[in-house]
């Protein structure tokens, strides 16, 4: 438990910028309650979108796809999953309903982090649920065949013990009314990766992870945007931050910053988007052309129809490619490529 040592703790100190980015954060959550009231027709199409954008990206950063109408089935509709690929989205699936639909009663504990692991793995035989048996390594593989050992996690025998540790620290911080909830759930989520409990599956878990503890810190903007997506679209910063964090770790003398910096940027990215999707939604028949419409001419650099479809959550598919299509028509948009690849731009204007 690194990172929750109470002599830790107390040697944390915030540069004025962060102290107003925590306050910040502060202000969304206010906001998103106000939104909440003041909107709820909008919400549950913005809960779809999210889950399903959690489920695709979560499991693509891991380098797990599946086309994306099928993985919709599966997300939407419960449709059975057909190969490996598909069996581990569709546990990330139950897992992500889990926690949306029952956060309140699952309180933090490493049996419950079992149980997380356990349903992301439920689809395939005898690899969930269990901590890793052998120990592992955090490495990047080039191109050229080499490999760099980016961190030596916990190791194997000493996993089990530190995992019950980790969750008496965050405990005990709690009790003691330590930091503010956005500096212990950071932490608790960078602590986790640094040991690494799991043979497979631990970058999933932690982003289950992250989804449950800042539910119980009363944010839960997770349930309307992605996080996943927003941390799959940053990955780069993502690792950098995880890695700069963890030098030292070991010894409890790491530098947890670069970590809660980019934790508190990506948590702020989503609010705002939250703001500003709901500030899109216009009630109403016949609106959602209108929707489509105005969120297309809005875009300054080229954007696919997944960009859209993000803008105007409730929204079909076909109806974006029917409203896109008119915009061409009328000399509006102009496009490029074909399928997934396509992207769309304003038309250069005419003299």
């Amino acid at each position: 438990m690194h990172s929750f040592t109470p002599e830790f703790l107390e040697r944390l100190r915030f540069e004025r910028a962060d102290l107003v980015t925590v306050q910040a954060l502060g202000s969304y959550r206010g906001k998103q309650d106000l939104f909440r009231k003041q909107t709820p027709e909008t919400l549950e199409a913005l809960r779809k979108v999210a889950r399903v954008e959690s489920t695709e990206s979560s499991n693509r950063i891991e380098g797990i796809e599946a086309p994306r109408l099928q993985l919709e089935k599966i997300v939407l509709d419960h449709a059975a999953p057909r190969n490996r690929s598909e069996q581990e989205i569709a546990g990330y699936r139950d897992a992500l309903a889990l926690i949306h639909d029952s956060a309140p009663a699952m309180p933090m504990s490493p049996n419950l982090i079992l149980q997380l692991h356990q349903t992301v793995f439920r689809y395939l035989p005898g690899e969930g649920g269990q901590w890793k048996i052998t120990d592992n390594e955090i490495v990047d593989l080039h191109t050229d065949g080499t490999r760099r050992v980016r961190f030596r996690p916990v190791p194997a025998l000493a996993t089990p013990q530190a995992m019950e540790d980790l969750l008496a620290g965050w405990r005990h911080a709690h009790a003691a009314h330590a930091p503010d909830a956005l500096i212990l759930v950071p932490l608790l989520v960078f602590d986790f990766l640094c040991i690494h409990p799991f043979r497979d599956g631990n970058g999933r878990v932690a982003r289950l992870l992250t989804l449950l503890a800042l539910y119980h810190a009363g944010h839960d903007v997770g349930r309307y945007i992605s996080l996943e997506r927003v941390i799959e679209e940053s990955k780069v910063t993502y690792y950098e931050a995880l890695e700069a964090s963890s030098r030292h770790w070991h010894e409890g003398n790491h530098d947890p910053f670069p970590w809660l910096r980019y934790f508190w940027g990506t948590l702020i990215r989503a609010y705002r988007e939250f703001e500003e999707r709901l500030g899109h939604i216009t009630p109403g028949r016949g609106s959602k052309t209108k929707q489509v419409r105005e969120a297309a001419l809005r875009q300054i650099a080229p954007f696919a129809i997944s960009d859209l479809e993000r803008l105007c959550p409730g929204v079909g598919r076909d109806m974006v490619r029917l409203v896109l299509r008119q915009l061409r028509d009328e000399g509006l948009l102009s496009s490029s490529g074909t399928g997934r690849a396509a992207k769309w731009q304003r038309a250069a204007s005419k003299k």
